[in-house]
């Protein structure tokens, strides 16, 4: 087993992740097996009881863990699907050591930092490097560990330490360390600073850890001076200084790092058997991250949500729809709408920010409701639903966007005012949407019916089923305290809201479709945590063939590209 180490200074949030998803897709196009371990220092058990607006969106995976979004582009940028403890928080380490501790599994000893939590974090990573993550179910070769975080940070000391032990127990052949800096540009000079570097190199191997690639963030290319004055002042060859500079896309990374010979760096430094040139699977990355930068026409899809300040919030929901445009050769124009300002109490307090609101939502092509969770906003998304479904307009509901879209046709339909969900109002007289049987309201951590549940199409009769290939039933993911209630549903069916899919046991409604629409889809699970580059979700995909008025065409091919949109990408590609 292969380890490379990825850290990161001066900021958090400069771009570990991609860089760490990229390096893990070319040595991937290399033949290899790659897996990929990140870790949180925090002190929360996973990921699952955050606000969206700390660390963007909770990501969830097949087996029902909560996970940090990082987890999300390995997922995408390598196809494989990963488990929970491929996410260590401090959280879990710490659990995993008292647990041991509280069963005498210590023999009385003083349970310290190190060695004790610092022999957990290794034996977790060897243990978790091991597990299968493609299709094939063969061991990974590879294990890309990404470490949260910023060096110098007090919560990460404990897993540096014990990274610094691990080098040495792995052997040098096998572990190697990579860390990303920034190059920053202040305006005033216009210069590019390489000091911050500096200062991050040094206290990485102040802390015993000495990184074999600098990869140097920046937002311009950074010059060939710079270049060498990191080499000289860093201890390492110019070879082993990377420049990653802000692209026009993230599938541009895996190409910038290629280009600048890290596969031939990788061959030596950790004697790998591969060929100093990438397979087939990066020349397609090549050709999607060229198609990517040169498509013209555009679809433009309003996201009405309460959490979008921050562009991760959503960042699964985000690529989801950007897949599905770049496979109809499409470029994604994604319209991030408050849903609070859509409501009439912001008309009263602040009018030019609900016209504006409106103005958006009026002028998309399509609208996409997204899960979430609290009353707030709930109001505004029920405007835009009701708006999507009278003026004809393409919709997909998702998780909390499906209940909503029963609440909003059950008071405008059915003419039952106070429905509502009991999340929202547990008194209603008309609960279209309840909590589910197994739901504990006292824990709120781990408590959701999580992860991959199987969805049997009730009908042949279904957009979605054939956007799905026409199978009997899919598999996808869920997160989610509440239901649609069954005992109400014979109502929305009389007036054509039809409940395609349900549960294996036929309890639970996973898919509303409503009849004489354009496109007007809810699914209780999240299809978007499932999507990949080339391999695009399908009720995602479904709505941006319904905002480009093509949808009713790939139905009748039976689900493919015409040859004349496939002509059209390969022609970009050759250009």
């Amino acid at each position: 087993m292969k380890y490379i180490l990825v850290t990161g200074g001066v900021i958090s949030g400069i771009g570990k992740g991609i860089i760490a998803s990229s390096i893990g897709t070319i040595l991937k196009s290399c033949g290899l097996r790659v897996t990929a371990i990140k870790i949180d220092p925090y002190i929360n058990i996973d990921a699952g009881t955050f606000s969206p607006y700390e660390h963007g969106e909770v990501f969830v995976l097949n087996d029902g863990g909560e996970v940090d979004l990082d987890l999300g582009n390995y997922e995408r940028f390598l196809d494989i699907n990963l488990y929970k403890d491929n996410n260590i928080t401090t959280g879990k380490i710490y659990q995993h050591v008292i647990n041991k501790e509280r069963h005498g599994d210590y023999l009385g000893k003083t349970v310290q930092v190190v060695p004790h939590i610092t022999d957990a974090v290794q034996e977790w990573v060897m243990n978790q490097a091991k597990v299968p993550v493609d299709d094939d179910r063969k061991e990974p070769q590879i294990c890309v560990i990404e470490l949260g975080g910023t060096i110098g940070d007090i919560e990460g000391m404990p897993f540096i330490e014990a990274f610094r032990q691990f080098q040495f127990k792995a052997k040098r052949e096998n572990f190697c360390n990579i860390h990303v800096s920034l190059v920053p540009q202040p305006n005033a000079t216009g210069e590019q600073k390489t000091k911050p570097t500096q200062n991050s190199v040094r206290a990485l191997r102040g802390l015993g850890l000495s990184p074999d690639l600098i990869v140097c963030r920046s937002a311009k290319p950074i010059e060939m001076a710079v270049k060498e004055k990191i080499s000289m002042f860093c201890h390492v060859e110019p070879e082993q200084v990377i420049f990653v500079h802000d692209v026009s896309s993230t599938y541009r990374v895996p190409i910038l790092l290629e280009e600048q010979g890290i596969i031939k760096y990788f061959k030596q430094r950790l004697n790998l058997p591969i060929d100093d040139h990438p397979s087939d699977l990066l020349m397609r990355w090549k050709k999607m991250a060229d198609r990517y930068e040169r498509l013209l026409k555009v679809c433009s899809i309003a996201l009405v949500g309460k959490y979008t300040k921050l562009s991760d919030c959503y960042a699964s929901v985000f690529k989801a729809l950007e897949h599905s445009a770049l496979a109809i050769n499409h470029k994604l124009d994604l319209m991030y709408i408050d849903s609070t300002e859509l409501e009439r109490s912001t008309e009263a307090e602040n009018s030019v920010k609900y016209h504006q609101a409106w103005h958006k939502l009026c002028k998309a092509d399509g609208i996409l409701v997204p899960g979430g969770f609290g009353i707030r906003g709930t109001e505004g998304k029920l405007q835009a639903i009701s708006w999507a479904r009278t003026k004809k307009k393409p919709f997909l509901g998702v998780c909390l966007g499906m209940q909503l879209a029963v609440v909003e046709f059950a008071r405008n339909c059915l003419n039952w005012k106070d429905a509502n969900s009991t999340e929202f109002d547990p008194d209603t007289k008309n609960p279209v949407v309840i909590d589910m049987p197994e739901h504990n309201p006292g824990d709120m951590g781990g408590t959701m019916r999580l992860g991959k549940r199987r969805t049997v199409f009730r009908t042949q009769n279904s957009v979605l089923r054939k956007l799905y290939g026409d199978e009997m039933f899919v598999e996808e993911r869920h997160r989610h305290r509440y239901e649609v209630n069954p005992e109400l549903t014979h109502y929305f069916e009389e007036k054509d809201l039809k409940f395609v899919g349900h549960d294996t046991e036929g309890n639970r409604m996973e898919i509303i479709e409503l009849e004489n629409h354009p496109y007007f889809v809810g699914v209780q699970f999240h299809p978007e945590f499932s999507s990949r580059p080339m391999k695009p979700s399908p009720p995602y995909l479904g709505l941006l063939l319904a905002a480009t008025g093509t949808l009713s065409a790939y139905l009748q091919r039976g689900c493919k590209l015409s040859p004349r949109e496939r002509d059209l990408s390969e022609d970009q590609v050759m250009k």
